[in-house]
C-alpha cells in the first residue's frame, strides 16, 4: 500500500490548518464509505433473501451498536493526542529515534494504544462471558459463530479507532483518508465476492467484521501510521481511561439514537399503527439521515482537531459547521417535501407512501441529530467529558419518552427526532461558555503512562 503522505517519519501541520487537498481525499474516503455501505447491504439482500437477509441484518445492527459506541475511543484519543501537540515518535535519518512531547514531559502522560487496547479486549471478554445471557435473543440463526465474531470484531475496531483517533490527533489526514478508504473496499469486495461465487449467510457475517482488520495493512504499508499509533496523551493514564470511558458512555447514546432508532420505533408500535406505514417510516429515516451523518461521523476527527486548536474562541470556531449543517438541513427538508415521496414510490415501491412534510421533518430530525454531533465534539475538545455525555444521554431519553406519545406513529417520530437532539444541543450550549479551557494541566498523581 502506498503512502500518500510526502514524508513518512516528519509531522504533518499542527496548526488548525491542514496540508493541501488533505481534506479533499477525507471528504472522498468518507463518499467512498458510505456508498460502499449501501452497496454492501444491497448486495447481501440480492444473495441472501428476505430469511437471510433478516439475519445478516440483525447481526450487522449488533456490531454497529458496538462499535457505535467505541466511537468514543476514536474521539477522546484524537482529543488527547491533539491536546498533547501532536506528538511524533520515530526514526529519525541518522537512526536514532526522537519524541516531541508539545508539553515538556511535566507528568507522565498516557499512551492511548495501551488504553484502548485494554479496552477492547475487555469488551471482547464480556461479549464473550455475557452472551450466554442474550446471544439467543438477538440471534436467531447461527448464535455462537455470530458471538465469536461479534468479540473478535469488537477488538479489532478497538485498534482500528485508535488509529484513526492517532491519524486524527496529529493531522495525519491522507493516511486517515486511506484507512477509511481500505475499510470499506475491505466489505464491498468480500461482498462481490460472497455473490459471485453463491456463499451464504456465513460469509456476510464475516463481511460486517473484517473491514476493521484494515488497521494491520495501515500499519503494514505506511511508516507514517507506524509513527504516531504510538503518541501520547496530554493526560495521565487514570485520567485518559476515564475520560475514554465518559466518551464512550456518550457514543453509545448516539448509537441507540442513530443504529437503534428503528428498534425504538418497532418497540414503541402500537396495535393502532399500520405495520405498511410503520415500514415506510423506518426506511424514510434511514435515507434522511444518511446524506448529513454517514459525512459527519467520518468528520468527527476533523471537528474535534479543529476545536482543539481553536478551544480559546470555541464558539466562532464552532459557528461555521454548525451554519453549514444548519443550511444543508433546511434545504434538504425543501427537497424531502418537493420530490420525497415520489422518490420513495418510484425506487422502492408503491407500498412506501408518505408525505412531504413527514419527509421534510424527519430531514429535520437528521439535521439537529447532525448539530448534536458538532456540538458534542466541541464539549469533548474542551475536556467536558461529563456535559458531552450529559448532552447525549438528555437527548436519547427526551427521544424514547416522545416516541411514547399517544399521537400518530408519524407525528411522534418526528417530535422525538427534531426535539430529544435540540434538548441534547440546549445542554451542550448552556454549558459550553462556562467549562474552563485550561486543557494543558494534568494531576501530577494522575496515573502512570
Amino acid at each position: 500500500m502506498a503512502d500518500p503522505t510526502p514524508s513518512p517519519t516528519g509531522p504533518e501541520p499542527t496548526g488548525s490548518g491542514s496540508p493541501p487537498g488533505a481534506l479533499g481525499r477525507v471528504t472522498v474516503a468518507t463518499a467512498i464509505a458510505a456508498v460502499s455501505g449501501y452497496l454492501v447491504l444491497l448486495i447481501a439482500a440480492r444473495a441472501l433473501g428476505p430469511g437471510g437477509y433478516a439475519v445478516f441484518a440483525v447481526f450487522w445492527a449488533a456490531y454497529g451498536l458496538v462499535t457505535g459506541t467505541q466511537n468514543g475511543q476514536l474521539q477522546e484519543t484524537t482529543r488527547a493526542i491533539r491536546a498533547a501537540g501532536s506528538p511524533i515518535t520515530g526514526p529519525t535519518t541518522t537512526g536514532t529515534t526522537t519524541t516531541s512531547t508539545g508539553t515538556g514531559g511535566r507528568h507522565p502522560r498516557a499512551r492511548p494504544l495501551r488504553v484502548n487496547l485494554g479496552i477492547g479486549v475487555g469488551l471482547a471478554v464480556a461479549v464473550a462471558v455475557t452472551a450466554p445471557l442474550w446471544s439467543g435473543a438477538v440471534f436467531d440463526a447461527h448464535r455462537w459463530l455470530s458471538v465469536v465474531l461479534l468479540a473478535c470484531g469488537v477488538a479489532s475496531f478497538a485498534v482500528y479507532a485508535h488509529l484513526s483517533g492517532a491519524l486524527s490527533g496529529t493531522l495525519s489526514w491522507g493516511v486517515f483518508a486511506v484507512l477509511l478508504s481500505v475499510d470499506a473496499l475491505i466489505r464491498l469486495a468480500g461482498a462481490g465476492l460472497a455473490l459471485a461465487l453463491g456463499w451464504d449467510t456465513t460469509a456476510f457475517l464475516v463481511i460486517t467484521v473484517i473491514g476493521s482488520v484494515s488497521w494491520m495493512l495501515l500499519l503494514l504499508g505506511s511508516a507514517r501510521a507506524r509513527a504516531v499509533v504510538n503518541s501520547p496523551a496530554d493526560v495521565g493514564t487514570r485520567t485518559f481511561t476515564v475520560q475514554t470511558l465518559t466518551a464512550m458512555a456518550a457514543a453509545a447514546a448516539s448509537a441507540v439514537v442513530v443504529m437503534g432508532f428503528p428498534v425504538l420505533i418497532s418497540l414503541t408500535s402500537r396495535a393502532a399503527d399500520d405495520p405498511d406505514v410503520v415500514g415506510a417510516v423506518i426506511l424514510a429515516i434511514t435515507l434522511t439521515r444518511a446524506p448529513l451523518l454517514v459525512p459527519l461521523n467520518s468528520f468527527q476527527g476533523v471537528l474535534i482537531s479543529r476545536f482543539v486548536a481553536a478551544r480559546h474562541r470555541l464558539v466562532a470556531s464552532a459557528a461555521l459547521p454548525l451554519a453549514a449543517v444548519t443550511a444543508i438541513g433546511v434545504v434538504g427538508a425543501g427537497l424531502a417535501a418537493l420530490v420525497g415521496p415520489w422518490l420513495l414510490r418510484v425506487v422502492f415501491g408503491a407500498g412506501f407512501r408518505l408525505d412531504g412534510t413527514a419527509l421534510a421533518l424527519f430531514t429535520l430530525g437528521a439535521t439537529a441529530l447532525a448539530l448534536l454531533t458538532i456540538t458534542g465534539a466541541a464539549a469533548l475538545a474542551v475536556g467536558a467529558h461529563r456535559l458531552y455525555a450529559i448532552g447525549w444521554w438528555c437527548a436519547t431519553v427526551a427521544s424514547v419518552l416522545l416516541l411514547l406519545l399517544p399521537i400518530a406513529v408519524t407525528d411522534r417520530v418526528a417530535l422525538a427526532l427534531i426535539c430529544g437532539p435540540l434538548i441534547g444541543i440546549a445542554v451542550h450550549l448552556i454549558a459550553l461558555p462556562r467549562v474552563p479551557r485550561h486543557m494543558d494541566s494534568q494531576d501530577p498523581a494522575d496515573g502512570v503512562a
